[in-house]
């Protein structure tokens, strides 16, 4: 029989260092995601000294902010948060769209990993639960994916 090569995640922050770019946008929502974030990196290894966080606007600054962070270097990932919630008008759409095409772009030109913790809702009831209640924190699994991905690029 043969062995099939198979590379995963270890879930060990030890010695990596991170970024966390949170939008002051929707903050009561966002700051539960950071709270999220930074509680599931230190409970797997990460020194809060290699944890720093960047707070911008909103979820539209979010690429820009990333790109340049990756550019710079000196970390293992991002995690990028945030919430844009539904209103009346269709801005929503171009904010989420935009923020999410270019988180993507980030990650694939750079290299660098950017854990996804942009939550999109419908309305405010739908972003407190995504952000520590009923649905789980969003930016502790953004930080999960992230390291799990990071540590996969390490083994390829």
């Amino acid at each position: 029989m043969l062995h099939i090569k198979t590379i995963e995640g270890q879930l060990d922050a030890k010695g990596l260092s991170f970024t966390i770019i949170a939008a002051r946008f929707n903050d009561i929502i966002v700051d539960r995601l950071v709270g999220g974030a930074v509680d599931y990196l230190t409970r797997h290894g990460a020194d809060r000294a290699n944890i720093t966080i960047i707070r911008i606007p909103g979820a539209f600054e979010l690429p820009v902010v990333c790109s340049k962070v990756a550019k710079k270097g000196g970390i293992h990932g991002i995690v990028a948060l945030g919430a844009v919630i539904r209103g009346a008008t269709p801005h929503f759409d171009f904010v989420a769209n935009e923020a999410t095409k270019g988180l993507a772009q980030v990650a694939m030109e750079s290299g660098i990993p950017v854990g996804f913790g942009l939550l999109t809702t419908d309305t405010l009831e739908q972003a407190i639960e995504r952000a520590g209640s009923k649905a789980g924190n969003k930016g502790a699994e953004a930080a999960a994916a992230l390291l799990e991905t990071v540590r996969v690029l390490e083994q390829i």
